[in-house]
């Protein structure tokens, strides 16, 4: 029995970054004599075992062969007569296809270490064609890598190409898609995710609403960048710089979904393209069973982020009606994520990066001059029931106004 360590801690320690999850690939062995030293199986039909104290994951060296489409079609052959190299030949980039054994010592059949040197993405074999997820693996790890220059390589590209040609990725589960977009786009380049899926053609069919965001222009004096699908990239952008969470890249992405469907005689203004957006932020929801809270949340900036834009000439009603809509006194953080959306749509104009949103700090005092208002006094005037939502309600009104008022009486 032969143990190595596999895959990215090795990848990421010769790159000189952090290492997180920790594989390892065990040469030689059967499940029995796995079982024997006290390590379990995770599931009955997949040779990968969790050492007993640490955790981490043991897997006996494999081959596999592809029997069906998707990412699961696909048979397993583990024996202890699989060698190192033909189970690193397996996997989907060279960089990953890297082994280190006890002394320290790196195994490189697949020329992982020359692809780490010139910072190129490429594949270990023709068998990555065979394996639809690996289009979005790719991505994922452009979008990651981007800051130290990694670029893929042009016949990698390639097989991608293919792949997105081939219908495989109609195959990929929603559950699979989803975590692949989710963790692509908290990378420190999500940008770099969608531009490499639009380049393959892998975009127009897992995410076909933001594909057509490119091309559809916006009047210049507003998106000095012209393009709707390359403003939401730079928005994407500004998401990394200023660490935004997923729920506020989520939105961001979607945002502007509605300027693809407005009438082109229109063109470069989108009246209406809130409404319109609505419709198309739903169906991708839906598609990839997105989890209800950034369904929410992607649908509500999708319908208000002009009225945040605007937020300085909002009449203290309309400002009102807003704050419910987020249902702000229960959910705070769902409006605070709403706010850093529309402040990065803002930056995310050429030329904007760096200008100041006003309206983020305009619109956490509305909310702060709200949630301040105590329903104690009214309680205590004898108010129930019904007639006590009304009294609330125009209390949260007046505070509002007051508000407003202090805010414009200051120079």
């Amino acid at each position: 029995m032969q143990i190595y360590q596999v895959g990215g801690a090795v990848r990421d320690r010769l790159l000189g970054r952090p290492q997180t999850d920790r594989d390892w690939v065990v040469v030689g062995a059967t499940a029995k004599q796995m079982q024997d030293l006290g390590f379990r199986a995770v599931g009955a039909d997949f040779p990968v075992f969790l050492h007993p104290e640490t955790g981490e994951e043991y897997a006996l060296a494999r081959t596999e062969r592809k029997t069906g489409k998707g990412y699961g079609g696909f048979s397993f052959h583990a024996s202890p007569e699989v060698t190192l190299e033909e189970d690193l030949k397996r996997r989907d980039l060279t960089i990953n296809a890297l082994a280190e054994d006890p002394r320290g010592r790196i195994i490189d059949p697949w020329g992982g270490q020359r692809d780490l040197a010139a910072r190129v993405l490429r594949h270990v074999s023709p068998a990555f064609a065979e394996d639809p997820l690996r289009v979005l693996r790719v991505a994922r790890f452009a979008a990651r890598y981007a800051p130290l220059g990694f670029t893929v390589a042009d016949e990698t590209l390639a097989l991608m190409q293919t792949l997105s040609q081939s219908g495989e990725l109609e195959y990929l589960s929603a559950e699979r898609l989803w975590k692949e977009i989710s963790r692509a786009l908290m990378e420190p380049c999500p940008q770099v995710f969608i531009r490499l899926l639009r380049k393959c053609g892998a975009l127009a069919r897992l995410l076909p609403e933001v594909n057509a965001l490119f091309g559809v222009p916006q009047p210049p004096q507003h998106h000095p960048e012209v393009d709707t699908g390359e403003h939401v990239l730079a928005v994407l952008r500004q998401c990394a710089k200023h660490n935004q969470p997923l729920s506020v890249r989520w939105c961001c992405l979607l945002h502007d979904l509605g300027k693809a469907a407005t009438p082109k005689e229109q063109w470069p203004k989108h009246h209406e393209h809130e409404q319109l957006g609505l419709k198309l932020v739903a169906a991708v929801n839906q598609r990839l069973k997105v989890p209800r809270d950034l369904a929410e949340l992607s649908l509500l900036t999708c319908e208000y982020h002009s009225h945040a834009h605007r937020a300085l000439e909002l009449q203290p009603k309309t400002l009102w009606k807003l704050l419910q809509k987020f249902d702000l006194l229960r959910r705070p953080q769902r409006f605070a994520d709403f706010i850093a959306a529309c402040e990065m749509d803002a930056r995310g104009r050429s030329g904007f990066e760096e200008c100041a949103y006003p309206q983020a700090h305009y619109l956490r005092g509305a909310a702060s001059a709200v949630q301040a208002v105590s329903v104690k006094p009214l309680l205590e005037r004898g108010f129930s029931g019904e007639q006590l939502g009304r009294e609330l309600n125009s209390a949260r009104l007046y505070a509002l106004k007051h508000y407003q008022q202090e805010q414009a009486a200051k120079p």
